[in-house]
């Protein structure tokens, strides 16, 4: 497959994205946001992560439904950001107050190799290491994946304690 696009010149990026949710039915939202994302313009060969169920962090509410998309994208990190939020607000997305119950959660994990600052977003995301709702799936997809710099099996060692249930694939 061609690392650049041929009309426009850009390059392929490999990118991560958090899946969740844990309002409705949080399986079929993490389900039809990834099937959303891949029909993006400028997006292909997306791939989800099994999905895995876990209570929530620094949260309340029902426990959450996560899985990772991986995949390629001709989208500038802010454009693809943009896309995310759209997807989001398609299912619904409230932003009440921090870490509220939500229908749809897409967070831009990595965006290949980039370090990003800017005032809208940060990546690799500044808490994905400290997630094993994150880090497993990660794994799933690109066993060999670094996370701020490590191996990611080795953060996942770090949150042990992180109660966390892959659910049986729906094949």
């Amino acid at each position: 497959m061609a690392n650049s696009d041929p009309h426009t010149g850009k390059h392929w990026t490999t990118a991560y994205v958090g899946v969740g949710a844990n309002l409705g039915d949080a399986g079929k939202a993490v389900q039809q946001a990834a099937t959303q994302l891949a029909q993006v313009e400028g997006i292909r060969q997306l791939k989800l992560s099994p999905l895995y169920c876990s209570a929530p962090i620094d949260a309340s509410g029902p426990d959450y439904i996560n899985a990772v998309a991986r995949f390629q994208t001709l989208l500038a990190p802010e454009v693809l950001l943009d896309t995310l939020q759209h997807i989001e607000q398609l299912h619904g997305r409230e932003r009440p107050y921090q870490n509220a119950p939500r229908t749809l959660d897409l967070d831009l994990l990595l965006y290949g190799e980039q370090y990003i600052n800017s005032p809208r977003l940060e990546v690799p995301h500044p808490r994905m290491h400290l997630r094993a709702f994150v880090l497993r799936p990660l794994l799933d997809l690109t066993p060999d994946i670094h996370v701020h710099g490590k191996p990611c099996a080795d953060w996942v060692a770090l949150c042990a304690d992180q109660v966390l249930h892959r659910l049986p694939s729906a094949n």
